[in-house]
């Protein structure tokens, strides 16, 4: 089943698209609802919380005084990391109870108001994040939930910022305006992407760009965009993987490319991207096996067509087409596919004939196919150039 992580800082609107995502048929946990279960009067929670804090958070009738923990907490780094650890677990216990019971194909929208404070987007397929003005969300503070300026802005601060959330965000739902505004928004993004999403995971099949050659601009975007999904490759595979790393175009500054993230994993030998657990790992995550695509052009200073071997997966997001080339460690395919990318990132010269062999091409060839195998010459002859250029630097894959 697919997992949507939803975020959004305090006044931003957050609730209001979890109610939405709801009656669209989402499974919706309440992140802030099970923390309030799990310290509920008469539960372990709450017995772990008054041994740490003592007599003065609990209320005379044995509920937890939230008021007067949270002024503990709020002022005290290592009261709240105390009180996190007696919570945390509690509550992610009960997250994987009401998903391991919730009916197969169902989507998973899990309400964390702190997961990008709590780096949690690579437990997800996919991060959304609600976003508002400061301005906007210290008036929704004050004026319909009873706060003062002053502390409606210290809890806004209290939090990550616009730029760490943007960072962490696959989708941005933009809530400078209206109800409707937004729930439109909501509804788009699950018709657009959601939906589809969860039908490519479950059936194990993969997004694709339209088989036509076309670049957009270098997208400053890009290089998080890349870090969220080796971050979930990271989780899904642990130890499995080598290395993770940001390869192809996308990952050279300055640079057009078709809009696809290429990402090369590292495994110690290729046979281990052929076991079951390896494949259903990366499927599960929204990363399932694209059959084919499984010899890289062989080169003349790596005669042995077996250190060009790799395995292809490709992304089930309708939404962030990326691909994924598992190679072995150490192979002549592995090193060419870094050395390329850092060439060009360190040779403008070449980086802007290689953009406008590309821009020429894309104009020229009417099949994404027919554009790549269209470049190999000029790669083979670049490659040549690399490695001398890797001599007489030093550089050496990492």
């Amino acid at each position: 089943m697919l997992r949507v992580g939803l975020t959004g800082g305090i006044g931003s609107g957050k609730s209001t698209v979890a109610q939405r995502f709801q009656e669209l048929g989402a499974v919706v946990i309440d992140a802030d609802q099970l923390a309030r279960e799990v310290v509920a009067a008469g539960s372990t929670g709450l017995a772990a919380i008054h041994q740490r804090f003592g007599d003065a958070v609990v209320a005379a009738d044995g509920s937890l005084d939230r008021k007067a923990l949270g002024e503990v907490v709020f002022a005290d780094e290592r009261a709240r990391r105390d009180l996190e650890a007696i919570t945390h677990p509690l509550i992610g216990a009960r997250t994987r109870t009401i998903v391991e019971s919730a009916v197969p194909g169902r989507i998973v929208v899990h309400d964390v108001p702190l997961l990008v404070e709590l780096h949690l987007s690579a437990a997800y397929h996919l991060t959304v994040v609600v976003g508002a003005d400061e301005d906007i969300r210290v008036a929704r503070l004050t004026g319909g939930r009873g706060f003062t300026e002053a502390d409606a802005r210290a809890r806004v601060a209290a939090q990550a910022g616009d730029r760490q959330r943007r960072e962490a965000a696959d989708a941005w739902l933009d809530n400078n305006g209206t109800v409707d505004a937004l729930l439109a928004q909501v509804d788009a993004l699950w018709e657009d992407r959601i939906v589809g999403f969860n039908d490519n995971l479950m059936t194990g099949s993969c997004s694709h760009r339209p088989e036509i050659p076309t670049l957009v601009p270098y997208d400053d975007s890009w290089p998080s965009v890349a870090a969220r999904l080796i971050g979930r490759i990271t989780v899904a595979l642990g130890d499995r993987a080598v290395a993770v790393e940001h390869i192809g175009s996308t990952s050279v500054p300055g640079l057009a490319a078709k809009d696809v993230i290429d990402l090369q994993v590292a495994v110690r030998r290729l046979s281990d991207a052929d076991v079951p657990e390896f494949v259903k790992a990366l499927g599960d995550k929204g990363f399932p096996r694209a059959e084919g695509n499984d010899q890289d052009a062989v080169h003349s200073w790596a005669p042995d067509p077996s250190s060009w071997g790799k395995r292809f997966h490709g992304s089930a997001d309708p939404g962030r087409v990326a691909q994924l080339h598992v190679r072995e460690h150490g192979s002549a395919g592995w090193e060419s596919a870094l050395l390329f990318r850092d060439w060009l990132v360190n040779n403008p010269t070449d980086r802007d004939d290689y953009d406008d062999l590309k821009r020429a091409l894309a104009q020229k060839e009417t099949t994404t196919t027919a554009y790549t195998m269209a470049k190999e010459p000029w790669i083979a002859s670049a490659l040549e150039h690399a490695r001398v250029w890797a001599r007489h630097t030093g550089w050496t894959a990492k």
